[in-house]
């Protein structure tokens, strides 16, 4: 599969987040998220790996029991089923990896 950047279809996944899924496959799926500053993502928890690269602004990313200032150029990776979420403190735009696939998270038709 390959995706050639588009700026519609993203959907609301939340209060201030937005998210579009850019390509899938077996067993991988990357998503884009835009972050709106002020929003807080709420603690939560879900089967897949989830590892993530920011690109623009700044979160406070909450993975377990720590917090960390995340801040372009910064990474992470979240285990799945540990319970995480986040601050947004400028707008930010951030790249995720889910793997297994996230079903709730596939295209739309």
């Amino acid at each position: 599969m390959f995706y050639k950047k588009d700026h519609a279809d993203y959907r609301q996944a939340a209060k201030g987040v937005t998210m579009k899924t850019l390509v899938h496959g077996e067993n991988t799926l990357c998503t884009e998220f835009h972050l709106e500053a002020g929003n807080v993502l709420p603690l939560h928890a879900h089967d897949q790996e989830q590892t993530g690269y920011l690109v623009s602004g700044t979160i406070m990313l909450t993975i377990g029991e720590e917090t960390f200032t995340v801040e372009p150029g910064d990474s992470w990776c979240i285990p799945g089923n540990v319970i995480h979420g986040a601050e947004i403190c400028s707008d930010a735009v951030a790249i995720e990896v889910f793997a297994p696939v996230r079903k709730d998270y596939l295209p739309q038709a």
